[in-house]
């Protein structure tokens, strides 16, 4: 885990490549992450429904990643202040892009509606320096009503006297 910039983002990364069962792994991932920064066990029905959107997301941008890239590389999450940043990397230099609409009845082809629907912002970029493939990310907020692993950790701590 590295800390950056002023709000002390946290990064924790999953390597990828040539693994099988990636989607239940980056899930378990980011569960474990989600519970160390205090996102978990969710106080409130909207903070245990924002979780479960989490890891929605995971899903569908691994998911993603197998079906259209050859496979994920490696899982990202970014945490710093009231945003979580979700990135999944692949070795294909093709975006994601909106397929011809579908009956929402139909399984498959609604990954980029559930980024739309649930994700503060998402987007994709080129690997940096020149390296072959992408980074698809989404970012979400905090849940309302949660507070901070430090922020809790704080309060329990008894103040010196």
């Amino acid at each position: 885990m590295t800390r950056t910039g002023a709000d002390h983002e946290q990064v924790r990364r999953l390597v990828l490549r040539g693994t099988s069962g990636a989607v239940t792994r980056c899930r378990d991932f980011t569960a474990a992450a989600l519970t160390d920064w205090g996102w978990l066990p969710a106080a409130t029905p909207e903070a245990r429904e924002q979780v479960e959107d989490v890891l929605l997301l995971v899903s569908e941008v691994v998911t993603n990643a197998c079906l259209h890239a050859g496979g994920p590389e490696e899982l990202v999450l970014r945490h710093g202040g009231e945003r979580l940043r979700i990135e999944v990397s692949d070795a294909s230099p093709e975006h994601p892009h909106a397929q011809a609409p579908r009956s929402p009845a139909l399984p498959g082809g609604h990954g980029l509606m559930i980024f739309d629907r649930l994700a503060r912002t998402w987007g994709s970029e080129a690997k940096p320096d020149r390296a072959r493939g992408k980074v698809v990310w989404v970012e979400v907020t905090r849940p309302p009503g949660q507070e901070s692993l430090r922020a809790r950790s704080a309060r329990r701590r008894p103040s010196p006297l």
